[in-house]
């Protein structure tokens, strides 16, 4: 019951749709993410700078998979369209069983069509004026995602672009929460969307000393945790949720992957990319979310957490996670195989840990061998078989943004 003497409606994940570095559809990434595969390889588009390898979305037809309007999407556009379609087939509302105008869609993403604004300030550049698409700006501004979500799916609900850096797919669900709660929509598609590995992205976090620089061993490079760790792989994709009431779900016959429990927001107000060094803002961001699930610390089993692969950020973590949670606790990062996502991330990693609720599974952590000082349970080097009752899904962005969801099984 809430302060006012309402119930407060459970709301579960009853769709997962997925394209990502480790495949492009759901149960392909969810194999190769439970069996430990790193994505990272040599990337054609980076050739001559001086990080050459990403996480790079391989094996995606978008003709073949959206039609020939695809031509006019960038591809974080892409993506995110292909993602809500899969999740929303996963849903399998039945024909007119969703009020149209009660669907919202929310999306996050750090930077929006990137390549597509490189793409034409290169044709100004070297073509001229009437070289420049006219569609450019539709094309590429940061909302056109969930708009073209709205425009593919016919769903007439609000619909949001959240741009909180890494942590916008966490808080795009966050949001996605409080409208289901607040009863303005009956359902949600919320999610991330990113296409950042460009030539401008990779060269610009380089030069940030933020990307590992293991081009000898691209498939090792992206280490969470690990004490031989400098720096994350950029990667790409998108991830969407279908997030329902539970009782319309049941009234359906769906029982849906998990249940959104709680979500908390915070932040560090510190400095433009680095993050608090006592992580106290982070944990305020993870206490928030398990007060609104009304849950302990003591009651989570799983934290997914952020882990990038960056020397600072990772330790800052891992004592934010034995601080709150203890050393017991188990912890995921799925970014050794993903790289990381940027705003797409927090919503791919809630999928996987929603995915881990229904398998009983909880995927390794990609390239971990050891941590060096310090001591919490990284899942590493094969899937772990153990019931999921109460999970956290960390995410922090630059900025000091910091989001965290509560998932809770059904």
């Amino acid at each position: 019951m809430t302060a006012d003497g309402f119930r407060r409606p459970d709301v579960v994940i009853t769709g997962i749709g997925m394209v990502t570095p480790a495949g492009t559809d759901t149960a392909t990434a969810w194999k190769a993410t439970c069996a430990g595969q790193p994505a990272a390889a040599a990337d054609p588009r980076l050739a001559g700078l001086g990080v050459d390898f990403s996480c790079a979305v391989t094996g995606f037809d978008p003709e073949r998979v959206l039609g020939v309007d695809s031509r006019r999407m960038d591809p974080f556009t892409r993506f995110a369209v292909a993602a809500a379609r899969e999740a929303v087939a996963d849903a399998a509302p039945a024909s007119g069983s969703w009020d149209a105008a009660r669907v919202g869609v929310v999306m996050g993403t750090a930077v929006g069509g990137q390549g597509t604004w490189e793409e034409q300030a290169q044709r100004l550049r070297d073509r001229g004026p009437r070289a420049v698409n006219p569609l450019t700006v539709p094309k590429a501004i940061g909302n056109i995602a969930a708009a073209s979500v709205t425009m593919d799916l016919g769903v007439h609900g609000p619909s949001f672009t959240l741009s909180t850096a890494c942590a916008a797919g966490t808080t795009a669900l966050g949001l996605a929460l409080d409208l289901l709660r607040a009863g303005r929509c009956d359902v949600v598609l919320a999610g991330g969307t990113e296409a950042a590995v460009t030539p401008l992205v990779s060269t610009a976090f380089d030069r940030l000393r933020a990307l590992s620089r293991r081009g000898d061993d691209p498939s090792a490079a992206s280490r969470p945790f690990d004490e031989q760790r400098d720096g994350f792989v950029l990667g790409e994709g998108a991830a969407v949720l279908v997030l329902e009431r539970a009782d319309d779900a049941r009234a359906r016959g769906r029982r849906g992957y998990a249940r959104v429990l709680g979500y908390g927001a915070s932040s560090d107000a510190h400095h433009l990319t680095a993050p608090d060094a006592d992580g106290h803002y982070a944990r305020l961001a993870v206490r928030q979310a398990l007060d609104d699930a009304r849950g302990g610390a003591s009651d989570v089993v799983l934290v997914n957490a952020h882990a990038t692969g960056t020397p600072q950020g990772d330790a800052i973590e891992a004592r934010l996670v034995e601080r709150v949670f203890g050393p017991d606790t188990a912890v995921t990062s799925t970014k050794g195989v993903t790289g990381h996502m940027l705003g797409a991330a927090g919503a791919v990693e809630a999928a996987f840990t929603a995915l881990s609720f229904d398998r009983g599974v909880i995927p390794p952590t990609a390239n971990f061998h050891s941590a060096g000082a310090g001591g919490i349970d990284i899942v590493h080097g094969a899937p772990r078989h153990a019931p999921v009752p109460l999970a956290v899904s960390n995410s922090f962005g630059f900025g000091g943004h910091n989001a965290v969801v509560v998932l809770g099984s059904v």
